[in-house]
């Protein structure tokens, strides 16, 4: 991977939903502007917040895909990661960047 791209692979669970009242929503059903969480493969050498392994959250509608070995991964910019799903605390720093 280059400079700030992310290699990541969606969550399955992502695939189809259920309502609040149990009917199921396919993954082909397009619900207002929805989010999607997804576990990083590989990282660029200039990404700074996001390690592989970690599970993000961006845009669906902001990615490109890519088959590796028979495996659709969709390739990001680290801009377009809105969250990471557990981070990590080094206990050091006020967490401000300056």
């Amino acid at each position: 991977m280059l400079n700030d791209r992310l290699l990541v692979e969606l969550d399955s669970a992502g695939a189809e939903r259920r309502s609040a009242a149990g009917i199921v929503i396919p993954a082909t059903a397009t619900v207002g502007k929805r989010l999607a969480w997804a576990h990083v493969r590989a990282v660029g050498q200039h990404v700074r917040q996001v390690e592989v392994g970690d599970r993000v959250l961006f845009d669906p509608d902001e990615r490109a895909e890519v088959e590796l070995e028979g495996q659709t991964y969709l390739l990001l910019r680290e801009k377009d990661v809105h969250a990471v799903a557990a981070p990590r605390s080094t206990g050091q720093g006020t967490g401000l960047y300056l």
